[in-house]
């Protein structure tokens, strides 16, 4: 079902809602015959979902400043808002099938839904509806390091290229390979910071890790470390001030 929002509470019900669950927002006009068009069909479209996405509704006469902050041209206007986040949008009365792939494009798939609960379980089952779902690889990867499979882990991971926390894990899993039969003994500040990541500790991860960079001479090692607190920055965000610290110390640690 559909909702109303204004300035008042969009902040509460749409961006801080999307952080939850995918918010569509529909910018509509009661003057405006494509909004009439569109309207019904986007409703039955979320309805379908089953509570995947939510529907919101901004009369633009009513709420002149918000559809201005948001640079609505015209109307119909569409826009899909995840994590915070506007991550998809378009103008105008689409088709109904149109509209389906709009939101294909937002709603988490079988695969995301599988990932999310995190056993090891759905993980497989997962990659077996979609290898190339990144967040049920880097889930499987780390539970893989976590027992000490470092092997099959680095396996996994290495099917992820360019995603940030899976090749920061297939690092560790290079760098835990290259310690040698005593690799999960937990000794080793290694090992010990790759612990602390495990148990959510990521500043004495980074401070370990930190440490690590500074003794290492060899170049290759170096970049493995560094691809491992790259991972941890991403877990992060960018943002984040614990990020920005050691990514400078970092920066200067590999000059």
């Amino acid at each position: 079902m559909a909702f109303n929002v204004t300035e008042q509470d969009f902040m509460e019900l749409v961006v801080e809602r999307s952080r939850e669950v995918p918010v569509v927002v529909d910018f509509w006009a009661e003057w405006c015959g494509p909004c009439r068009t569109l309207g019904p069909a986007l409703e039955a479209a979320v309805a379908k979902r089953e509570g995947d996405v939510e529907l919101a509704k901004v009369d633009t006469d009513a709420n002149q400043s918000l559809a201005a902050s948001f640079e609505i041209q015209g109307i119909p206007a569409v826009k899909a808002f995840k994590n915070g986040q506007v991550v998809a949008e378009f103008t105008g009365a689409i088709p109904p099938a149109q509209i389906e792939k709009f939101l294909d494009q937002i709603v988490p798939s079988p695969a995301d839904k599988l990932a999310e609960s995190g056993d090891e379980a759905s993980l497989h089952e997962a990659l077996e509806l979609d290898p190339r779902n990144a967040t049920a690889g880097r889930k499987l990867g780390r539970l893989l390091l976590q027992r000490g499979e470092t092997d099959e882990a680095l396996e996994l991971l290495d099917r992820f290229p360019g995603d940030f926390e899976a090749e920061g894990l297939a690092a560790r899993a290079r760098l835990l390979a290259d310690l040698g039969e005593d690799r999960t003994d937990g000794a080793g500040t290694l090992t010990q910071a790759f612990t602390a990541w495990d148990e959510g500790d990521l500043e004495g991860a980074l401070e370990g890790l930190q440490t690590v960079v500074g003794e290492a001479n060899d170049p290759e090692r170096r970049d493995l470390l560094r691809r491992v607190m790259v991972a941890i920055f991403t877990e992060l965000g960018a943002d984040h001030p614990l990020a920005r610290e050691h990514r400078r110390r970092l920066a200067a640690a590999l000059t």
